[in-house]
């Protein structure tokens, strides 16, 4: 039985070194494992750190350079690609995530043959008022809009069996949602809650506009019910400007609710157009055929 731990990097250079320490300390020695390292452009010295773990210990350290940052997305996938496991996992380097509770996953999956993989999810999060919100919403919208759930709360900390991991990889679409894509391929899941670790150093990368991006993306990559839902919406607001049409024919006292109405009409194509032209970014840019990555260097890796 072998361990794989896909490790996505960025700006982790006061991070990686502690979370191999952790991994040493806590993982049994005769655990057969490997950690799979992704620098995705990395701007500090995040990669040179990562090119000396790998020339200390050749046997477990194994790391992926990216030419720039492609963004985690890319780096999960690209380590799963190499991830020679029986069980795969996916866990960040910045130490919120435990690698001991990856060890409570692997032994759940050994005891429970029922179940494919193991998602840790946070029941409460340290966040931001602004952000908590917006990602409970996203849920929920994503949740109504696809014909799978994700469940609340749900991470990328993960691991999973062999076979759930093969599946994952047979989905090569550009624009990837891994939480959408883990969903997707279906398999039976143990949800396990925890409680993220403050992390070590440094800061977050994720900001609010980032996570907007990211959220406006996972819902048009794994929904088509936003682009049914304009037109729905285009219709109700072209009889509702009937009616107020209709209303300022009959009297001239509406000037001003009528512009106002017009205004909002506006608005809402707008935004409608927003939701089309996101789906046609995609198709334009699935259409370039691009790789979703490209790999600098490789170290320790036939």
């Amino acid at each position: 039985m072998k361990l794989s731990l896909v490790v996505p990097c960025y700006n982790e250079e006061e991070n990686v070194n502690v979370f191999y320490d952790n991994i040493k300390k806590n993982y049994n020695k005769d655990l057969d494992y490997e950690l799979i390292f992704i620098d995705d452009g990395s701007k500090d010295e995040t990669l040179e750190k990562l090119k000396e773990l790998a020339k200390l210990d050749k046997k477990h350290v194994k790391t992926i350079s990216f030419s720039r940052n492609f963004g985690k997305e890319a780096a999960i996938l690209a380590g799963l690609k190499e991830a020679k496991g029986d069980y795969v996992g996916i866990i960040d380097a910045d130490m919120q995530q435990d690698p001991k509770i990856m060890l409570e996953m692997l032994d759940i999956l050994e005891k429970d043959t029922y179940y494919d993989s193991v998602a840790a999810y946070q029941k409460e999060r340290k966040e931001n008022k602004v952000i908590s919100f917006f990602k409970r919403n996203f849920y929920e919208i994503m949740n109504s809009t696809s014909s799978f759930e994700i469940k609340q709360g749900a991470s990328d900390f993960r691991l999973f069996r062999r076979a759930v991991v093969d599946s994952i990889l047979l989905l090569e679409e550009d624009n990837r949602f891994s939480k959408g894509i883990f969903s997707w391929v279906g398999f039976h899941t143990y949800y396990l809650p925890y409680v993220p670790n403050k992390r070590e150093h440094g800061s977050t990368k994720f900001n609010f506009v980032k996570l907007l991006t990211y959220g406006v993306g996972g819902i048009v990559s794994f929904s088509i019910k936003p682009l049914k839902a304009s037109i729905i919406i285009g219709m109700i607001f072209s009889v509702l400007f009937l009616i107020s049409f209709i209303a300022f024919v009959i009297t001239t006292n509406v000037i001003i609710g009528l512009c106002a109405l017009i205004l909002f009409i506006s608005t809402i194509q707008f935004l409608i157009m927003g939701v089309i032209c996101e789906y046609l970014s995609q198709i334009h840019i699935q259409s370039k055929n691009r790789p979703i990555y490209i790999i600098k260097e490789k170290i320790n890796i036939k």
